[in-house]
This record gives structure tokens, C-alpha cells and sequence, in this order.
């Protein structure tokens, strides 16, 4: 049966109080997560939607004849929608529950208890004189609240808002440290959870962003030729964490407050958060942050280096940066596979805008709508076009890659064949073999490409570099030298040992070269194994998997992206050795000390005589004819990288496979109701506040959050078959109306959610589903 893997990268917008219902589709990500693991593992799904989900995985299997896993692994989100990425990315690493974000949403998330308390109004004489002035603006003719709220709701949103008008002016009326506190909360109560198995396979990276906004900004210095260099202020800050699954917890609990109250201080409403604001809170608590300078040197190293830390201010990350889709994009480097991957950009758009061929409602363009605009509604509401053309370059230059090596196969392979064509036993690889067959083409390929081989060694050889100096940087990250410091002191180090003669006098490597690249260059490796993780598909151009039995076709894929594993293991810093980050601190004095432990750590050529025998073993179970198509396939590698790496930026021809994106809205989730985020969100009024005013409000944009969220979350998952193996509409139906009343079972037996409105949304997907 094929293997495959759905990886969701999510990228989660800013939405004011329409955080509530990405809070709802974040749950579903995180239930269709545990589903997953538990269909992987055999387990009897848990109740609620998990059970859909293990069924749709079920079918995927029986239907689909694929078994799929699905890791979430890349989480991005900006403002409130960063919040929600936080809780999830601790919620996968830690198997912990996402409940206690739900309390804190629909019991906290309400304006009068977010009031700062100094800033509260004492009693029904705070400013009497402002009190005509009040209820004028709440109650005149066309306001805003006749002309975006519910009548229903009216009452109790112009008795909250007149609380909060009536609070402090000139400074923002909710409580800076009150809202750290929520957060700690809820980060408490998942900890004081029994922690579960985490929902990622064992190691497996899993990256957060978020984003926030630098208020006063930090100096940046640009090199250019006239003059020497320009300064100029940044304020962009992104907040990351990578953990890896089985390490327990995402990041210590004080970073994940600092994250998720930085990209939320909604400008205008919470004050800046400063660093002292944490220290306050865990006084407060009895809490204490071992990490804190090594924290804070990471994320914000320029203000520590100027002695400023303490007076950085930080505002909402959807002022600059509401659609972070750069930093996911950004993390889509170097992560493991062992299974052939179905790459998705999932982003959740909780108020999307309406139909281009939509009339547009007048608007007028007065002094202060336009300085709201400037200042938050236009940064939150860009389009997306950049990060989408993006990430269709990135699936374009693979489809490009393909179509050279296919190109390319019918004179790499008559060239193997030329060098192979009297070789006894060819067609019979042993691990012995294999090893000295593998160095006799790649001699013969650096050979024959004469002078093209030395611009190809150059190339990969300060690609290798490169890596090497980011690996000394992330071994000891609070006190490695500078990078660009560190790629010099290597140069240097590799060059007094030959390295500046990469290409022979007769042609071919130079033997500094050729040891230089037995141990350090993993990517090579790494390359030519996709190539054969292609070549064994079942489709396509360059496919032979056709030529196979199922079995004998993912038995085959699957040792090749066993023996990635390997390779990618050794990427990672952990398998240096505690002592190694010693010696990446003082790898400008002593580069030699850390390569010579960095190369005895790896022993790549030990994982080699590995690779070389388990694909020996893999080989030797295929058919004659698809093994020498293979063997000529593996062989031929170093002739098609040298053709296509230094055009090809070091992607090489299957190192990235071309990404889908899905969009998660109430425009694309129309099996209970259609008519997008205006007849299912209460949330979109007065300015997408509404939902802070009424917990009602709350309590219907959650669960139409997890309703829409498995509704779209059923036809991504079920979009990774192909056409001839696509599960039935019908059948999508009844998934999701399972899945609908899952949803509506638990929130009812949980109690989270008013009965009425349960027994409502009850009676509507029952009228949709039997009609």
C-alpha cells in the first residue's frame, strides 16, 4: 500500500475577536492530528470528531489504497491568530489538551473583564459630563452599532461599550499584565494536564512564528557602494521556536506568554508589552526564567547589544505583517522524510472579502477612518498575491528541475552504460559494489565535464560551507561567532588543506576535493536518493513504478526514504555530542577542532556502507529490467548534478516537490450554510469587535469554527488521492455530517456552549443533510 504523508503548513491571519473561530478550526487541526496518530498506530479513536477523521483515513486507505498520515509541523499566525498558533504548536509537541484555550476564549475574552483595573469606571458618576456624549454616539441614527450588530445584542453591546468608553482616555483601556496573566492561565491548565504522546513522529521538527511589531524599532545597517553603508530603522520581529516532537514542550512557559501577548497587543486597546511586564508576572507567581537572556539575545539581539532591552515596546504583529506566510515558507528547508510528502500552505481567512464582481458599499475617507486604515486595517487586509507567486515560483523551479533531468536521462544513461557496459554482474549490486561502482562514476563524471566541473565543485563546495558555518551557529547560538566570521574561518581552515584546488590537473577531482566531499557534502547524498524516490513513482514521465507490484513498489520507496532518514539525522546539531557546542564557540581560533569532531560525530561514510546495503537488499527483491533502469538511475547521478546544480540553486531535481495552498474560510465551507462570513460570524461586527462584547457571540463563531474547520479539513485531506482513487462525493457527505454532529455532541456534553444554539445548528444540518 502507498505511504504518504499530508504536511500542513497553517498559517493563521490576525482577526480581532474573530480569533474565537480560528480558535475552532485550530481545534480541528489539532483533533485531525490526533486521529491520525492513532490510525497510524492502530488505536481506537476517541470521541468526538477524531472518529470522522479516523474513518476518512480509514477509507483513504481501502478506497485510496493509500495510508496516510497527517503532521501539521510548519504554524505561522499574526495577532490573535498568533495566540491560536502558540497553544497549537504546544498542544502537538506536548499531546496536552487545547480545552483551556477554549475557557479562556469564550469565559475571558470579554471587554469588561480584559479593563485594566485603573482604568475602570468606579461607579454610574465616572464622567458624568461624558455621559451625553455616550449615549449620543451609541444611539443616534445610522451609528455603528444599529448599522453592524445584531438587534438582539444591541443592548448588551451599548452597555459594555459605554463601560469602556467611560474607562481611562488617551491610554489604552485594557490591562497589559491582566491579559499576560489569561494567557499564563491557560498555559497552567494545560500543564497541569496529564501529557500525551506527542502527535508528530519521534523527532520530527516542528516550527513556530509568530510575528510582532518593534514599535521604536531597532538600528539596521544596508552595505551599498555609494556610500559605504545606510542606516535605517526596523521594525519587523518575528518570534520562533523549533522543538522537536518527543522533547516534552514547545519552548518554557514564560517565552510562550511573551510570544503570544507580544503578536496580540492590538494597538490602541492593550498597552506595548515590555519586557518587565513577564518579570512582573512571574514575581507575581513565584516562577522563574532560567532562560531569559539567552531568550531574549535570540530574538531581539540588537537591542541587547545596545543595552536598550528594557525599553523595546511591542505592538501587534498584524501592524506590518498580518499573513506571515514568509517565515512558514522559509522553514520548508531541510525537513525529513521518510514517506513520499503531499506539502500543503493551509491558511485560515476568518472574514475574507466578498466577490470581485461584488458592488462595493460607499465608504467615506474622513480624517480619522483614514488614519485607522493606515494604521491597522489596510497592513491586516493586503493581499496575499506576493506569498502565493512565491510559493508557485518554488513549485514551478521544481517542475522545472524535473523536466531537465528528464531531458538529460537519455545521454546521462548511455553514458553509464558505456562506463558499465562490460561490468560482470551489473545487474547483481552487492554493498560492495554498489560503494565501488558509486566512486568509479563519479570520477567519470567530473572527467568528462571538463571545465564545467570545477565551476560545479566551486559551487558545491561553498554551498557545504555555508552549512557547516549555520551548524557551528545553531550548536551554540548565545555565543557562535558571526556567521559571515565563521564561513571565512572555514575557507580558510579547508584551503590550506588543498581545498583551493578543487580540480586535478588530469582532469576530475583533486584528492582534497574528493575527501572534502566523502565527508562532509550530506546534500549530494540526499539528492540523489529523491531522484530514486521519483524514479520508483508509478505515473509520470520518468516513472518505472509502473512496471511493479504495489509491494514491490513501496517496499522499494520505502527503504529509500529509510536511508534519507539517516541522512537527515545526521543533519541535526543533537547527534554532535553535548561537547561540540564548546567547540563551535571557538571555531574562529580553532575551526580544525570542531571539523575534525563534527566529521568523526557524522562518519558519513559509516552511513554510506548502511545506505549502500539496504539498497543492495531493496534491489535485489525488483525485477532484472527495473533494477539496471534504477542501478543506471543511481549511477548516473553525479552527471545529472553537475548539469542542473549550478542553475538550479542547490534544489537539485526532487528535493522539493511542488506545494499546494488551501484556504480555510466560511467562503469555501458551504455544506451547512453558504453565504460566507456574514450569515454564520458574529464576530465580523462593529469592526470584528463584536464577539469582546457578548459571549453568545462567542460561543456561535467557535463552533461554527470547528464546523467549518472539519468541512474543509475533510476535502483537503481528501484531495491527496488522485483522481482515479477519489473517494465519492456521497461519501465526503456522510463524513461530514458524522463529523458535524460529533462537533455538536461533545461541546453539548462538555457544556461550553448554550443548549439552544446547539440544538439550533442541530436542526439545520439536519434539514441540509436530509434533503
Amino acid at each position: 500500500m502507498r505511504e504518504k504523508e499530508l504536511r500542513i503548513a497553517l498559517v493563521c491571519y490576525g482577526g480581532v475577536s474573530l480569533a474565537v473561530y480560528m480558535h475552532g478550526i485550530t481545534k480541528e487541526v489539532w483533533k485531525l492530528a490526533q486521529a491520525s496518530r492513532a490510525f497510524r498506530l492502530d488505536e481506537r479513536p476517541q470521541t468526538g470528531s477524531q472518529r470522522a477523521y479516523h474513518r476518512l483515513l480509514t477509507l483513504i486507505a481501502e478506497k485510496g489504497e493509500t495510508r496516510l498520515r497527517v503532521l501539521p509541523d510548519i504554524l505561522s499566525g499574526a495577532s490573535a491568530g498568533g495566540m491560536n498558533a502558540v497553544f497549537l504548536a504546544e498542544a502537538l509537541v506536548s499531546g496536552r489538551s487545547l480545552d483551556p484555550l477554549t475557557r479562556l476564549w469564550l469565559e475571558k475574552a470579554d471587554s469588561d473583564l480584559l479593563i485594566a483595573p485603573d482604568a475602570m469606571a468606579r461607579n454610574r458618576l465616572s464622567k458624568f459630563w461624558a455621559t451625553p456624549l455616550v449615549k449620543w454616539t451609541l444611539k443616534r441614527p445610522g451609528n455603528a452599532i444599529n448599522r453592524t450588530v445584531a438587534p438582539e445584542t444591541r443592548a448588551e453591546l451599548r452597555e459594555k461599550l459605554s463601560r469602556l468608553m467611560r474607562s481611562r482616555w488617551f491610554a489604552p483601556p485594557f490591562s497589559g499584565i491582566g491579559f499576560s496573566r489569561l494567557i499564563d492561565d491557560a498555559l497552567l491548565a494545560m500543564d497541569a494536564q496529564i501529557a500525551g504522546p506527542p502527535l508528530l513522529p519521534p523527532r520530527h521538527p516542528i516550527d513556530l512564528f509568530v510575528t510582532a511589531t518593534d514599535f521604536h524599532g531597532h538600528r539596521s545597517v544596508l552595505k551599498l557602494h555609494s556610500p559605504d553603508f545606510a542606516v535605517e530603522a526596523e521594525h519587523r520581529l518575528p518570534i520562533s521556536f523549533r522543538a522537536r516532537s518527543g522533547d516534552g514542550r514547545l519552548a518554557a512557559r514564560p517565552e510562550l506568554v511573551f510570544a503570544a501577548r507580544a503578536t496580540a497587543s492590538f494597538p490602541g486597546a492593550f498597552p506595548p508589552l515590555r519586557v518587565g511586564e513577564i518579570d512582573t508576572l512571574l514575581q507575581e507567581r513565584g516562577a522563574e526564567w532560567p532562560g531569559r537572556e539567552r531568550f531574549l539575545r535570540r530574538i531581539m539581539p540588537q537591542h541587547i547589544a545596545s543595552g536598550d532591552i528594557e525599553e523595546v515596546a511591542l505592538i501587534d504583529g498584524a501592524v506590518l505583517a498580518g499573513r506571515p506566510f514568509a517565515e512558514a515558507i522559509g522553514a520548508l528547508d531541510n525537513r525529513p522524510s521518510m514517506r513520499e510528502v503531499d506539502r500543503r500552505f493551509v491558511y485560515i481567512d476568518p472574514h475574507p472579502p466578498q466577490h470581485a464582481n461584488a458592488k462595493a458599499e460607499p465608504r467615506s475617507t474622513g480624517f480619522f477612518s483614514t488614519i485607522f486604515g493606515a494604521l491597522s486595517s489596510i497592513p491586516r487586509e493586503q493581499p496575499i498575491r506576493d506569498d502565493i507567486e512565491r510559493i508557485a515560483q518554488h513549485s514551478e523551479e521544481a517542475e522545472r528541475a524535473r523536466a531537465i533531468v528528464d531531458a538529460l536521462r537519455p545521454e546521462v544513461e548511455a553514458a553509464v552504460d558505456r562506463l558499465f557496459g562490460r561490468t560482470l554482474f551489473l545487474d547483481r549490486p552487492t554493498p560492495a559494489r554498489l560503494g565501488r561502482w558509486r566512486n568509479k562514476a563519479q570520477q567519470a563524471a567530473a572527467k568528462q565535464s571538463g571545465f564545467a566541473f570545477h565551476g560545479y565543485a566551486k559551487a558545491k563546495y561553498t554551498r557545504i560551507i555555508d552549512t557547516l558555518a549555520e551548524t557551528i551557529r545553531r550548536a551554540n547560538p548565545d555565543e557562535a561567532p558571526p556567521r559571515a566570521a565563521i564561513v571565512d574561518a572555514l575557507t580558510r581552515h579547508f584551503d590550506a588543506a588543498g581545498l583551493d584546488r578543487l580540480a586535478a590537473d588530469g582532469g576530475g577531482a583533486s584528492e582534497a576535493a574528493i575527501s572534502f566531499f566523502r565527508t562532509h557534502d550530506i546534500a549530494f547524498r540526499v539528492r540523489r536518493l529523491r531522484l530514486l524516490a521519483r524514479r520508483l513513482l508509478p505515473v509520470g514521465e520518468s516513472g518505472i513504478g509502473g512496471q511493479l507490484t504495489a509491494a514491490e513498489r513501496e517496499g522499494a520507496r520505502d527503504t529509500v526514504f529509510k536511508a534519507l532518514a539517516l541522512y537527515g539525522e545526521l543533519e541535526q546539531v543533537e547527534t554532535l555530542g553535548e561537547d561540540f557546542a564548546a567547540l563551535a564557540s571557538d571555531a574562529l581560533r580553532h575551526p580544525e577542532r570542531a571539523m575534525a569532531r563534527l566529521a568523526d560525530r557524522r562518519d558519513l561514510r559509516r552511513t554510506d556502507a548502511e545506505v549502500d546495503a539496504m539498497l543492495a537488499d531493496a534491489m535485489a527483491q525488483l525485477p532484472r529490467e527495473v533494477r539496471r533502469t534504477l542501478l543506471l538511475s543511481y549511477l548516473g547521478f553525479p552527471f545529472y548534478d553537475i548539469a542542473t546544480l549550478p542553475i538550479l540553486g542547490g534544489r537539485g531535481p526532487d528535493e522539493f516537490d511542488p506545494i499546494k495552498v488551501d484556504r480555510i474560510s466560511p467562503e469555501d465551507a458551504n455544506a451547512i450554510r453558504s453565504g460566507g462570513a456574514a450569515q454564520t460570524l458574529r464576530g465580523v461586527e462593529f469592526y470584528r469587535f463584536g464577539a469582546f462584547f457578548s459571549r453568545a457571540y462567542r460561543e456561535n463563531d467557535y463552533l461554527w469554527g470547528r464546523l467549518q474547520g472539519a468541512d474543509r479539513l475533510i476535502d483537503i485531506t481528501a484531495s491527496t488521492l488522485d483522481a482515479e482513487h477519489a473517494l465519492p462525493p456521497q461519501m465526503l457527505r456522510d463524513l461530514k455530517r458524522d463529523a458535524f454532529a460529533a462537533i455538536l455532541d461533545e461541546e453539548d456534553e462538555d457544556g461550553n456552549c448554550n443548549p439552544a444554539l446547539i440544538a439550533r445548528l442541530r436542526a439545520e444540518i439536519a434539514d441540509k443533510f436530509d434533503t
